[in-house]
């Protein structure tokens, strides 16, 4: 992999290019490397779908890896916030950990809000600058059904005010204008994941 990506933080460090080729990759995996990106408000059923995914393509004999937006907050982003630049490199290291998978010839399925266009476009850039195949998919639910769910009790907690730039409530979401895929509320996650998977003929 070559890094086309300006290094600004630190200038001085050089990208370390490996003699394996993307090619090679594919032929020992048996899979082309590719990024899923769902995005959705807090209780869309992003991460729903993503499961469903991951165990249809592993199923397959397809080498895939949920990479949970709350999972990554577990480890590798717990040191990150909630406000807008914390947002903002959390989906930068999303990304990045996802552009690893998919030059690796993993399918990388990233379920998270990542509420701003821009940052979600960046991260499709970062995979087309590496001739990196990136997918997005909108899990567009309505925010009432999000509340009417709350799996996680944090749209109560966000309309008592416990909780502050809360997507949907108190801070914005900007869906996709040029998402692969929609899914709707009248799909079961199931059907869904099967529906994207047989699309992307994967």
């Amino acid at each position: 992999m070559s890094d086309t990506h300006d290094n600004d933080v630190s200038p001085n460090v050089v990208f370390h290019a490996g003699t394996v080729t993307r090619e090679q990759r594919i032929a020992a995996t048996g899979n082309e490397g590719m990024t899923i990106w769902l995005t959705g408000l807090s209780g869309s059923g992003k991460s729903t779908v993503a499961v469903a995914i991951e165990q249809e393509l592993v199923t397959a004999g397809r080498v895939a890896y949920l990479l949970d937006g709350d999972n990554l907050r577990h480890g590798l982003n717990g040191d990150l916030g909630f406000d807008a630049a914390s947002r903002q490199e959390n989906v930068r290291r999303a990304g990045e950990v996802a552009v690893l998978f998919a030059d690796a010839g993993a399918v990388a399925i990233v379920p998270l809000i990542s509420p701003y266009r821009a940052d979600r476009d960046r991260v499709r850039a970062r995979h087309a600058d590496l001739g990196l195949r990136f997918v997005e998919v909108f899990v567009d639910t309505p925010i009432e059904l999000c509340e009417a769910r709350d799996v996680k009790g944090l749209y109560a907690k966000a309309r008592a005010g416990e909780i502050t730039g809360f997507t949907g409530v108190d801070d914005p979401y900007e869906a996709p204008l040029d998402a692969e895929f929609v899914i709707t509320p009248d799909s079961t996650p199931t059907d869904a994941a099967r529906s994207v998977i047989r699309q992307l003929r994967l």
